[in-house]
């Protein structure tokens, strides 16, 4: 599905970098999905421990990466390479971290510093707005904008975004794009959906918004120029320990 963004015409370098060089292109590229990175919670569910790496892993992921040659990229850096045929590093992976939980600034923001790397955060910015202490409030999110880390959004209210109507797919989705531009001062440029569940009026709405590329759950890491708004991503659970990723990494 293609995706032009608003306001393209605005220049002709901008109409090039929206729409792309008329070259389909396929590029693998690891796009690593993370949710807690934290000890696990007295009486979790298998759901919680299921979507929580802890934080001596995530440790050992980041410094195999580092050791391995892996290089950090940003989604748009992906797009920019799918539409345009820029360079990416020999060895690109996306790190990307849903739902904006406060352990992303405690221990994940730490540790992809000390390695210089960056990461891409997809928040909910209702969580965010409510100071929910779960979750990163907007002090720790600007922070780690201004650090390099790529914020995203990920709706207002992390609802299922299926049978919505239009003004409902407006508010949780260009009201979720606004408030993290008013906060951080950077126009986002990625989106990821609620559990990876959406439904043809949710691209239709997505495709007017100045998105580059939105990520889902689906599993894979090969990525085309025109799959905009459909983006695979490798997901990294509990019982994924170093072993288990480098697998993930050379096979996905």
């Amino acid at each position: 599905m293609s995706n032009v963004r608003v306001g393209a015409q605005s220049s002709d370098n901008e109409t090039i970098l929206s729409v792309g060089d008329g070259t389909l292109r396929r590029i693998r590229v690891p796009v690593l999905m993370y949710h807690y990175v934290s000890p696990i919670p007295e009486n979790a569910d298998d759901i919680r421990i299921g979507l929580t790496i802890e934080p001596d892993i995530f440790r050992q992921h980041i410094q195999y990466l580092h050791d391995n040659g892996y290089t950090t990229i940003s989604l748009e850096d992906l797009d920019a390479a799918l539409r345009m045929g820029m360079p990416l590093p020999p060895k690109p992976v996306v790190l990307t971290f849903d739902d904006g939980y406060i352990d992303h600034y405690i221990n994940v923001f730490p540790i992809l510093q000390e390695f210089n790397f960056s990461g891409t955060f997809f928040v909910i910015t209702g969580r965010a707005d409510s100071d929910d202490p779960a979750y990163m409030r907007w002090e720790h999110i600007v922070e780690m904008s201004r650090a390099g880390m790529h914020i995203e959004p990920h709706t207002k209210s992390h609802l299922d975004l299926r049978e919505r109507d239009y003004d409902f797919l407006i508010y949780e989705l260009l009201g979720s794009y606004e408030s993290v531009e008013a906060h951080t001062g950077v126009a986002p440029t990625a989106f990821a959906y609620p559990g990876g569940r959406y439904d043809d009026a949710t691209l239709s709405v997505l495709e007017t918004l100045p998105i580059s590329r939105a990520v889902t759950t689906q599993y894979g890491a090969l990525h085309t120029t025109d799959n905009t708004l459909e983006v695979s991503r490798i997901r990294v659970d509990h019982g994924t320990g170093v072993p288990g990723l480098a697998w993930l990494l050379e096979n996905a």
